[in-house]
């Protein structure tokens, strides 16, 4: 379990009062149905978190597994949709087998891999916005038709624009993008049918959303207002320095990208958009669709650039601006499987998906704290960017101490509600919250290397006893105070 999970999953056991009878009593606080951090929660939509807690129970409840290891099964199936999702949009354009090869280069890259497990914020909306383009695009391009109107897919698209904007608030920009398709497919005159599919994405969104309920239009320009600048101080490792998360180097997303994804993906995207280029020249692709899709990724890239947001945790917040760069990636793989023969073509792709699929296995089960080769591997990522930021390793610390050390008393030097969901019967005590008496000859300390906080720390020279990490790169280290 990581970080930012334990109180996003008590929202989406609270939010679900929001739908029962007793928020009509007068003395009942609302706030309650945003969880233990409600001042957080309430600018996050918990449309996904509603559709997905159940089956998260019903996984727990079959499965009789814990509910953590529920939750990560529901998301990683949520990515595996969305993937589905992927590669039928790819399906607009490419042969089976280059949109079958351009979802798997999507789904084999490791820091999708494992936040696709762990992450119940970034990934799910990815699916969502994924699931708004391509159902939006396919909406628009039937009404040419000039018998019936789409109202299947009108409802469709509607249905799951409203679900994005209802978990995160940029999500109407799936819509936005929908727009321009409209107009660049000059559908101008079933603009009323149009208006009719943003009227019910609208009340979707109102409806999926609890806190929109009180004060639907001002409530949400707040949160715009507070998303559009997240105002977090966050403390960042980048290049070797600490910085605060609302005043990073502007390269650091693009920095990011470049050195989070595999190896091959860089050059791939510069030779798809080649591609793509000399099959609009020789009008052998409908332009309209890519350039709609890819606004996704240049707006969002130039906002970021030009007013610099506060920015953490790698690309994770962006993931959903990513899926058209490796639609370009098809385009690539489509022109490759027209001018080789099959058996090069499958060959030439395996090779090509390797590092991802290797980088996977080598991390497991830390597969999001990849850095590629050009980066110098996590070993060398280590001290100089954040690897293992949000502290998994405390699963496998815990259970080393359960293992080796049962009668200690550990010591959490942060976050401490994530260790104590591994907690057994083990003596647990918040380090945040003691003095250097409370700490005894023996007694160990669970250190975590986010933010270089362990070697900040006033117990940095403390002998270490185990190790976790990857290659060169330390996440979690247990010390004991001699």
């Amino acid at each position: 379990m990581s970080w930012d999970e334990p109180l996003f999953y008590d929202y989406a056991d609270s939010i679900r009062i929001a739908y029962t009878p007793k928020v009509f009593d007068p003395k009942f606080d609302f706030y309650q149905v945003f969880g233990k951090s409600p001042e957080d929660h309430k600018i996050y939509g918990p449309a996904y978190l509603l559709i997905a807690r159940p089956f998260q129970q019903l996984t727990e409840a079959i499965f009789d597994t814990d509910m953590a290891s529920a939750w990560h099964l529901v998301n990683f199936t949520t990515f595996q949709l969305g993937l589905l999702i992927f590669y039928f949009l790819c399906r607009r354009w490419f042969a089976h087998w280059p949109a079958a090869a351009s979802t798997a280069f999507l789904a084999w890259q490791p820091v999708y891999w494992g936040h696709a497990f762990i992450n119940p914020k970034d990934i799910p909306f990815m699916v969502l916005f994924l699931a708004s383009l391509a159902s939006g695009l396919e909406f628009v391009d039937k009404l040419e038709s000039i018998r019936k109107k789409p109202w299947g897919w009108l409802i469709l698209a509607a249905i799951t624009l409203g679900l994005t904007s209802a978990t995160r608030v940029i999500g109407p920009l799936a819509g936005v993008i929908i727009f321009f398709y409209f107009i660049l497919k000059k559908q101008l005159k079933s603009i009323h049918v149009f208006l009719l599919y943003g009227l019910i994405a609208s009340l979707i969104m109102y409806i999926f959303w609890p806190y929109l309920w009180a004060d639907p239009i001002n409530r949400l320009i707040e949160v715009f207002k507070h998303m559009s600048n997240n105002p977090t101080e966050l403390s960042v490792l980048f290049d070797g320095q600490i910085f605060r998360a609302n005043a990073m180097p502007r390269r650091y997303l693009p920095q990011m990208l470049g050195m989070t994804l595999t190896e091959p993906t860089w050059f791939l995207i510069i030779i798809g958009g080649i591609v793509y280029f000399q099959y609009f020249l020789r009008k052998k692709v409908d332009w309209r669709a890519p350039l709609a899709l890819s606004c996704v990724t240049i707006l969002m890239l130039t906002y970021v650039l030009y007013f610099k947001p506060s920015v953490y945790d790698g690309f994770r917040h962006f993931f959903f601006i990513t899926p058209p760069l490796f639609l370009l990636i098809g385009f690539g793989f489509q022109w490759l499987w027209e001018k080789m023969s099959q058996w090069k073509w499958i060959a030439l792709i395996s090779v090509l998906l390797l590092p991802g699929l290797f980088g996977i296995i080598h991390l497991y089960p830390y597969e999001y704290a990849y850095y590629n080769f050009f980066s110098g591997g996590i070993g060398n990522a280590y001290r100089t960017y954040e690897t293992d930021f949000w502290l998994t390793c405390y699963k496998e610390a815990v259970g080393w101490i359960e293992e080796n050390s049962p009668d200690s008393t550990l010591h959490i030097q942060r976050e401490f509600m994530l260790a104590n969901y591994y907690n057994n019967g083990l003596a647990f005590k918040d380090l945040s919250k003691e003095t250097e008496l409370d700490i005894k000859p023996g007694d160990l300390i669970l250190f975590h290397t986010r933010g270089n906080l362990d070697i900040r720390s006033n117990y940095r020279k403390l002998p270490a006893k185990y190790v976790i990490g990857r290659d060169s790169a330390e996440f979690c280290i247990i010390k004991q105070k001699d």
